[in-house]
């Protein structure tokens, strides 16, 4: 088997997925303080999906954290599919939060606004969901192949 598939010590997975439950768990929380925001927010209705997806991206972290020992790749795949991972979640949610803030519409069309926001506010919104959606797509497909690996070992 070639050096890069080869898995990680088990140290180094353990402590990549108690780290990556510690973001969860942070995230979590993060999610709980957007809920008791949503009555304050400009549009409450994208708040709520603020809290949502909020919690959900932390709940999905969690999952991935604490299976996360059980992945086979690489000490840079793993590296790559962690920080893809947590950053986009984290980006995501900030993304859905100045959405909820700024009242956008663009991005979000079933819960934004009736209106379009600025400019700069809607092009904003449309960066902080794009982006870490991608890289959460993409850190998403490593740690699925290297999941795929290690059933096939």
């Amino acid at each position: 088997m070639p050096t890069a598939l080869v898995n990680v010590a088990p140290a180094d997975a353990r402590t990549v997925g108690r780290r990556m439950v510690w973001h969860g768990v942070l995230l979590f929380l993060l999610g709980l303080g957007v809920g008791i925001l949503v009555p304050a927010f400009a549009n409450p209705r994208m708040g709520l999906s603020a809290h949502v997806g909020t919690v959900l991206n932390a709940a999905v972290l969690i999952a991935l954290g604490a299976a996360w020992s059980a992945i086979a790749l690489s000490a840079r795949a793993q590296r790559a599919a962690f920080g893809l991972l947590v950053w986009g979640s984290y980006g995501g949610c900030a993304g859905l939060v100045l959405a909820a803030i700024f009242n956008t519409q663009a991005s979000t069309p079933i819960n934004g606004a009736p209106h379009p926001a600025a400019w700069w506010q809607e092009a904003l919104v449309y960066a902080t969901l794009s982006i870490p959606g991608l890289a959460v797509i993409v850190g998403t497909v490593i740690a699925l192949r290297g999941y795929g690996r290690s059933e096939r070992r």
